[in-house]
């Protein structure tokens, strides 16, 4: 169910959506949860930020940007800086939405794993939909590696109870996975919608076939199947909202500055604590 603050439920009607947002406000419609929102802008923020967050993922596939485990990344150093443990630094004097932009424009320049894939995926919609100045003042030190990302992407996971949306990351685990390839202990996904998946290093696939690749990268003679877990991870959608409608003053490169932030993540469980 969809409650919306002061507004009869009809007047989603007003907003014009595509068949994918279309879809996903029926479903949440119909859903036993209650999915509350301050005003209708909210919900069409939201909508457009998953809608993004799908593109960006159909995007980042067509990039042609490898797959690479850590000690094998890459990246176009004009706009960012490797380091030792394999993570990408925006490079000083760089504006965010450049870097963000390039890994799509020359992917074959870049080289990461599943989860670096998901956060560059969300920058990449966040850009899309705060359109760049504002993405330029509020994102700015970008380091990609693993499950780090700015501050101000606020991301949350939650418990869907077999509710994913269109835009949501998902996690597939492979609890017996082959030890001498950890990185196949799971696959971090975007759900592009009717069925599909993308997970770098995967491509678009339905969750069986996600799962069928996983099981291939098992330890030899295991029965113990990859599978779907129920925690989706999404941004906090009203709080980028509030940046894209905040009276903001751009900032020099110095002036603006936000904390980088450590995520430890065991299957998609995230623990946060500022690195400095």
């Amino acid at each position: 169910m969809i409650v919306i603050t002061g507004v009869d439920i009809e007047q989603i009607n007003t907003l014009q959506l595509t068949d994918v947002e279309r879809d996903i406000v029926n479903q949440k419609k119909k859903s036993e949860r209650v999915y509350r929102y301050v005003s209708l802008e909210a919900l069409d923020f939201e909508l457009k930020m998953r809608t993004a967050t799908i593109d960006a993922g159909k995007a980042l596939k067509a990039s042609e940007a490898k797959f690479a485990v850590f000690k094998n990344s890459r990246c176009n150093n004009e706009f960012w800086t490797r380091t030792d443990n394999g993570g990408f630094r925006l490079n000083s004097g760089m504006r965010p939405s450049v870097g963000i932009n390039d890994i799509f424009k020359n992917g074959q320049l870049y080289g990461f794993e599943c989860a670096t894939a998901m956060i560059i995926t969300l920058y990449k919609a966040t850009l899309t939909v705060l359109k760049k100045d504002i993405f330029d003042v509020y994102f700015q030190d970008l380091y990609l590696r693993d499950w780090n990302y700015d501050s101000d992407l606020q991301l949350r996971m939650v418990e869907h109870n077999n509710e994913v949306f269109p835009g949501d990351i998902v996690y597939f685990k492979n609890p017996d996975h082959n030890p001498a390839t950890p990185e196949w202990q799971g696959e971090n996904a975007v759900y592009l919608g009717n069925g599909l998946y993308f997970g770098h290093g995967m491509g678009i696939k339905p969750a069986e076939g996600s799962i069928a690749s996983l099981n291939k990268r098992r330890i030899p003679g295991s029965t113990t199947s990859a599978y779907l877990t129920d925690e989706v991870v999404h941004p906090d959608y009203e709080y980028l909202r509030k940046l894209s409608t905040s009276r903001y003053r751009p900032l020099g490169n110095h002036q603006h500055h936000m904390e980088d932030t450590i995520v430890a993540r065991i299957g998609m469980h995230m623990y946060r604590v500022n690195s400095r």
